[in-house]
């Protein structure tokens, strides 16, 4: 396979990367769980609220016995007593009675309503005045209303936020079960690579992708290991796989996955027992040379070395395929949900037959978003500093005209 014999469209490699299952499930305490993927439904227990309650500070009143009250023609209520927040009545409010509640309290038996205590002025002897009329459970939190006992309150594949964590401590859940991070090794090939502590000599660049892919890695969920930088040896780069592979989920390995004389990685894959190859090469602009491989629940991705290619790669295929692992739900259908739609500033030509990203930065005039093409070699760095977002040409179209609309993958 020493040549792209079989290129891939992305939609078919991500229909393979779909089939794959997520990682184990493991009990994590709630204060661990920020950023975690939920690996099983939660069903409410209880109802939220557990009964009716007052929304607002006032008084707890049946609504009929407001009807037609107004400022000249006040309704007279006699109050029976002042509720506590956590007091539970055990009487039932009568017709022309009221009781003083506050913002959270529960609501006696007979009560349907509460009166703001704005609109109301307590005239001494236990008469009260009320000069607004109520509807039938204005003001009030109904029981259930929030949750039912029952209900689907949070459902597999959502990420914890803070929302998310406010109904599990809403719900009593102390624990859940959520899917495992997913452990990502990086490694960086090539002669030319010197650490980032060097001062490269001609012909040698440092190695920026390792610790760019290693922060992307991280803001999606993944543990990093580092291996580091392999030169273009490949039992050196076969040697760091099978180690890599054992301690790993993931492997990423930046360079070397081109049709070249020099080019080691899929060699080195090959070397490796039980390892199988199930894409080199993809449908897709920059990122072509992409690999992506399996050897039992173990995956590696042999990206392309330069840094706009493989920042391409990795936020259309790669994250998503980590947040995949991790048991989002979709992850790869970010692309319908991209944050940003924009008008292109100038036509784009592209090839038929495959998908061409382009980066673009983000302008705005009296019509809303425009999207300007940084258009530049895979290589410069500055493409990727300029733009603010990529969008896509599908790949059964040949290029896109000035003023069509787009779909903007915001890049963070």
């Amino acid at each position: 396979m020493d040549d792209f014999f079989n290129v891939l469209q992305v939609e078919e490699l991500v229909s393979r990367l779909e089939s794959i299952p997520p990682l184990d499930v493991e009990k994590l305490s709630l204060d661990k769980s920020h950023g975690r993927y939920l690996a099983r439904d939660i069903h409410a227990a209880e109802d939220l609220p557990a009964t009716h309650r007052s929304a607002m500070d006032g008084y707890a009143v049946r609504s009929s016995d407001t009807f037609g009250a107004g400022e000249s023609n006040p309704a007279y209520l006699e109050k029976i007593t002042d509720l506590g927040i956590c007091e539970v009545p055990d009487f039932s409010l009568a017709s022309g009675k009221c009781a003083g509640i506050v913002t959270g309290g529960t609501l006696p038996l007979g009560a349907d309503a509460v009166v703001m205590q704005e609109y109301v002025h307590e005239m001494g002897a236990g008469t009260v005045e009320v000069r607004r009329p109520v509807a039938p459970w204005e003001n009030v939190m109904l029981r259930g209303e929030d949750i039912s006992s029952g209900d689907v309150v949070l459902k597999a594949g959502q990420r914890t936020g803070f929302r998310q964590t406010a109904m599990l401590a809403a719900m009593g859940i102390e624990d859940w079960r959520f899917f495992r991070l997913p452990r990502v090794g990086i490694v960086s090939t090539g002669d030319e690579l010197v650490d980032i502590k060097e001062h490269p000599a001609p012909g040698r660049i440092r190695d920026v992708n390792s610790h760019a892919l290693a922060h992307l890695v991280r803001e999606n969920g993944g543990v990093v290991s580092s291996y580091g930088i392999v030169r273009d040896q490949e039992k050196d780069l076969a040697r760091i796989l099978r180690t890599a592979l054992d301690d790993n989920d993931v492997l990423l390995i930046s360079g070397g996955s081109s049709v070249g004389q020099r080019d080691f990685t899929l060699r080195a894959m090959q070397a490796v027992s039980g390892l199988e190859i199930l894409a080199h090469g993809l449908a897709i602009s920059p990122g072509k040379p992409t690999i992506f491989a399996r050897k039992d629940n173990r995956y590696i991705w042999g990206l392309p070395g330069q840094v706009g290619s493989v920042q391409v790669v990795m936020l259309v295929l790669v994250l998503p395929f980590l947040q995949h692992l991790q048991g989002a739900d979709s992850p790869f259908a970010g692309e319908d949900k991209s944050l940003v739609r924009a008008r292109l500033s100038r036509n784009l030509a592209s090839r038929y037959g495959r998908r061409d990203y382009v980066r673009v930065r983000l302008e705005e005039d009296e019509q809303g978003y425009v999207a300007a093409p940084v258009l530049g070699k895979s290589g410069l760095l500055r493409t990727v500093f300029q733009a603010d977002g990529l969008i896509w040409i599908p790949a059964n179209c040949e290029g896109l005209l000035k003023g069509d609309q787009v779909k903007v993958k915001i890049i963070s």
